[in-house]
């Protein structure tokens, strides 16, 4: 109920403008209640990334994982990204806000790294099995299937960032085609080949 509390008011304030008085008003507790539980907000923004991450990510993981064609499947895996909706820019919303936080405090995120980065492990899964199969192919300089899930994680990330800050010329289609671009590049396929 607190964590859900929390996204809520991260959402509609940013996480420079919430404090744990917010988050309990948010939950219809006290302050007492919040911090008999949690430490501090960073420790909150932790719990809300983790439920984001399993609100957002866990159905599309799932799917992903049963798909059998790893085209299909980076379709999948990546499209969601750049859904032009509330929830998809809820979502940067809240990833912006964990980043500038861990990037002032490291040690913030250290023990979530495995329950936050479902996504970029699903990324590895998918080229590896690509791999495997021939379907991706770069010649002679091969593929590391996690070099490229960093980097596409990356990639998406500052695109997503970028999107947020209403760079001109810049939208959830335009940012769509980059990706596919980009990862075309990544994993040896001709070009136009992602774009569904």
């Amino acid at each position: 109920m607190i964590v859900r509390a929390a996204r809520s008011v991260i959402v509609r304030n940013g996480l420079g403008a919430t404090g744990l008085r917010d988050i309990a008003a948010e939950a219809g507790v006290s302050v007492g209640t919040v911090t008999y539980h949690f430490a501090s907000v960073a420790e909150i923004l932790n719990e809300v990334v983790v439920l984001e991450t399993e609100r957002f990510y866990g159905v599309i993981v799932a799917a992903v994982d049963a798909e059998p064609d790893p085209v299909q499947a980076l379709r999948m895996l990546v499209a969601p990204l750049f859904d032009d909706s509330e929830q998809v820019r809820q979502h940067w919303r809240i990833w912006s806000d964990y980043w500038t936080a861990v990037a002032r405090r490291p040690e913030v995120a250290e023990e979530y790294a495995e329950r936050i980065r479902v996504w970029e492990a699903c990324l590895v899964r998918v080229v590896r099995r690509g791999v495997d199969d021939g379907t991706f192919d770069r010649g002679p300089d091969g593929i590391d299937p996690a070099t490229v899930a960093l980097k596409t994680a990356a990639y998406s990330d500052g695109v997503a960032t970028q999107i947020a800050q209403n760079a001109a010329g810049l939208s959830n289609a335009v940012a769509l085609t980059w990706m596919w671009e980009f990862l075309a590049l990544q994993l040896g396929l001709v070009p136009g080949t992602l774009r569904s």
